[in-house]
C-alpha cells in the first residue's frame, strides 16, 4: 500500500459516497509500479492471457482475456 496514489482511508471514504461497502468487499486498486508499462520493454495483457487471484478463506477470481471485437 505504500506505493498507492490514494491511501486506503481516502478510497474507502470516497467509494462510500456513492455505494455501500460491506465486510468482505474487495476494492481493486490496480497494480504496483514496475509491472506492465513500467517494464522495459513494456508488457501488456493480450488475448488468451489468464489472471488468477485469491484471498485465503474468501475466494478466488479467474479472468481470461479476449481480443476486442
Amino acid at each position: 500500500t505504500k506505493t498507492m496514489v490514494y491511501g486506503v482511508k481516502y478510497l474507502v471514504s470516497y467509494l462510500s459516497h456513492f455505494m455501500s461497502l460491506h465486510p468482505g468487499d474487495i476494492i481493486s486498486t490496480g497494480t504496483p509500479p514496475g509491472v506492465g508499462l513500467g517494464m522495459k520493454p513494456p508488457v501488456f495483457l493480450k488475448a488468451g492471457d489468464v489472471v488468477e487471484l485469491g484471498i485465503e478463506g474468501m475466494g478466488q477470481q479467474k479472468q481470461t482475456f479476449k481480443a476486442d471485437e
